[in-house]
């Protein structure tokens, strides 16, 4: 397969107008199309996008980074792209794992494939380690088979088995609902080693109401996981 060509990258960013240019530029050796999403940024992400040459896409308001990942990957199945890959917006991967991701679906013909941080969980901040796996054992559960690293944004997606489930949420708790339906659609999900990158950034997460988001839809999904019991009943 030619990824240049049948992958775009999709860059969901919130003010990363310091990273994204740099950003942009390193993913571009990899595949030929990059679009960012732009979700209601105060700050030069779009020009520095652009600059960089990525294809910019503007949500007047923020809307929150599922709705961001959820334009891009739209707008790369509508264009007839057949995969995309998912990168954080604030420097957080190296674009140098892309062609680990590439290869995990030559040998093992995922339908997924994730990027996985728990081998060097020691360089992840104490907190977030901890939030992390907690919630990974939490989606497991939902999911009935282990997710080492439910919560990274980066990963390759196959946008035609992507395009038919019903994924719905608007924020963070995005990452744990993808997972979600593509175990309960059968389908195959893969992980690989990446670097573990922590800089300065600040996290997008607003603890208070992210929480509450993802509890909630941790319910929806324990709700569908017992009416497909009590259907096999």
């Amino acid at each position: 397969m030619d990824w240049r060509t049948a992958c775009a990258a999709v860059i969901p960013c919130l003010n990363e107008g310091a990273a994204i240019g740099p950003l942009v530029q390193a993913v571009r050796r990899h595949v030929s199309t990059v679009f960012v999403v732009d979700d209601g940024s105060s700050d030069d992400t779009v020009a520095k996008a652009e600059k960089s040459g990525a294809v910019a896409l503007r949500h007047r308001q923020t809307m929150g980074k599922g709705a961001a990942l959820q334009t891009g990957l739209a707008q790369a199945h509508k264009l007839g792209y057949a995969w995309a890959l998912t990168i954080d917006g604030d420097g957080q991967h190296s674009p140098d794992d892309i062609p680990s991701l590439f290869e995990s679906v030559k040998r093992t013909s995922a339908a997924i494939v994730i990027g996985n941080r728990m081998r060097q969980a020691s360089r992840i901040p104490f907190l977030r380690r901890w939030v992390n796996r907690w919630m990974s054992q939490q989606v497991s559960k939902l999911a009935g088979q282990f997710l080492p690293d439910s919560q990274c944004g980066f990963r390759l997606i196959n946008l035609e088995k992507w395009a038919g489930l019903p994924i719905l949420t608007a924020h963070f708790e995005i990452e744990s609902e993808v997972l979600f339906h593509f175990a309960k659609a059968g389908l195959r999900i893969e992980f690989v080693p990446i670097q573990v990158i922590y800089k300065k950034e600040q996290s997008k997460i607003s603890p208070w109401k992210d929480t509450v988001r993802w509890l909630r839809w941790r319910r929806q999904a324990r709700e569908i996981t017992l009416a497909e019991l009590g259907r096999e009943k």
